[in-house]
C-alpha cells in the first residue's frame, strides 16, 4: 500500500513535519508556494517548489492562484501520480501522538442523532464546543445521539480529532478559548443525510473518495476545507462512502494567527452552510465521481456561492484526475 501525507506551507520545516518524516512507510508532499523558503528533499519527503510544481504538466497548476492554500491540490494530484492509495491530509502545524495510525476504511458503529447536523465534538467531550463550520444555530439545539451497531459500511473519509488547540471557528476562540483534551472514545460513522463539518488537518482518505479532495480556490481560505467537507459527504454517500471520525490523534500547536480577521474570513461559513446543504438535499444522482463533483461546482456558481472563476479550476482538477486516476 502506497501512503502519502500532503501538506503545504510558507514557513521552514515544522516540528509536526519533522515528527511525520520519520514514519517509515509514509512519504510527505511537502507544497511550496511563492512565500516559501526552499525545504531538501528526502527519502520520505518531497519538497515541490513552484518551479517543480510548473514542471508537472498539470492542468490545475496555471489555473489555481498562488499565495493560496488551494495550492494544496497540486499535492493531492501529485501523490496521485505516485500511485498512493491513501492520501492523509494534515497542516504544518499538528504534531502526532504516537498511537497515530491509519485505521482500515471499514466501520460498524454508526452515530445517530435527531438532527440534519451533527455536532460530532459531542461524543468526544462533554465540554460545550463545535467544529469550525457548525451552523452556529445549532450550537444550543438539544443535542440527543446514540451510538447503534450497524452491518459494516466503507469509509471514504476518516477525520480524527486533534487535541489542545482543536479546530474551531474564530467566536469559539474570542469568546469562549478553552484547551481542548478529547475523551479516548469509540470512533464511528455518520449515516446518510448526517451532516458534520470536517477539515484539512488530519483526515485519511480512502483512494476511492480522492476526486473529491478538490478544495475550491475562490472562498476563503477559512471556508475552502469546510465546504470540501460538505460537498464530499454527499457525494461520497452516492458512491455508498461514510464520513467517519475517530479519537484525537494529533494534538496542534497552532500557528500564529488574527482571530478578527478569521472571524471575518469565516463569515460565509456562517452564512452559507445551510443553503448549500439545503441545495444538495434537492440534487438528485449526478453521475459518476468527477462529473458529479463539477456538477455541483456548476450549481454553486449558478446560485452564487462561488466565483465563476471556480469552474476553470474545478474543470482542470477533472481533467488532471481523469488523467491520474
Amino acid at each position: 500500500m502506497k501512503k502519502f501525507i500532503v501538506i503545504t506551507t510558507i514557513n521552514s520545516k515544522s516540528a509536526g513535519i519533522e515528527r511525520f518524516e520519520q514514519l517509515d512507510d509514509w512519504h510527505i508532499v511537502l507544497v511550496g508556494d511563492r512565500k516559501s523558503p526552499p525545504i531538501e528533499s528526502s527519502d520520505r519527503l518531497t519538497f515541490l517548489s513552484v518551479e517543480a510544481q510548473q514542471a508537472l504538466g498539470y492542468s490545475i497548476v496555471e489555473v489555481c492562484p498562488y499565495n493560496h492554500y488551494t495550492r494544496k491540490n497540486i499535492g493531492y494530484l501529485y501523490a496521485m501520480q505516485q500511485g498512493a492509495d491513501v492520501i492523509y491530509d494534515t497542516d504544518d502545524d499538528n504534531l502526532p501522538y504516537p498511537h497515530w495510525a491509519l485505521s482500515p476504511f471499514a466501520c460498524n458503529r454508526q452515530l445517530v442523532g435527531q438532527r440534519r447536523y451533527v455536532n460530532i465534538y459531542r461524543h468526544f467531550t462533554d465540554e460545550a464546543i463545535w467544529p469550525r463550520g457548525y451552523p452556529l444555530d445549532e450550537i444550543l439545539q438539544p443535542a440527543a445521539y446514540e451510538v447503534v451497531d450497524t452491518d459494516e459500511v466503507e469509509i471514504g473519509a476518516w477525520q480524527g480529532l486533534a487535541d489542545d488547540d482543536p479546530d474551531v471557528d474564530a467566536i469559539y476562540r474570542l469568546v469562549v478559548g478553552k484547551a481542548i483534551q478529547f475523551e479516548d472514545r469509540e470512533s464511528v460513522f455518520l449515516g446518510q443525510e448526517e451532516y458534520c463539518p470536517f477539515n484539512s488537518q488530519n483526515t485519511f482518505w480512502n483512494k476511492k473518495a480522492f476526486p473529491y479532495l478538490y478544495l475550491p480556490a475562490t472562498v476563503s481560505f477559512r471556508y475552502t476545507d469546510i465546504l470540501r467537507g460538505y460537498l464530499a459527504q454527499y457525494l461520497m454517500w452516492q458512491q455508498g462512502l461514510h464520513l467517519g471520525f475517530t479519537k484525537a490523534t494529533v494534538y496542534q500547536e497552532r500557528n500564529e494567527h488574527n482571530l478578527i480577521k478569521d472571524f471575518e474570513s469565516e463569515v460565509e461559513v456562517y452564512l452559507h452552510t445551510k443553503p448549500i446543504v439545503d441545495l444538495l438535499a434537492r440534487s438528485k444522482d449526478l453521475g459518476d465521481p468527477l462529473a458529479a463533483l463539477r456538477t455541483v461546482y456548476e450549481t454553486l456558481v449558478g446560485q452564487r456561492f462561488v466565483q465563476p472563476e471556480e469552474l476553470a479550476i474545478c474543470k482542470a482538477w477533472v481533467n488532471d484526475c481523469q488523467t491520474l486516476l
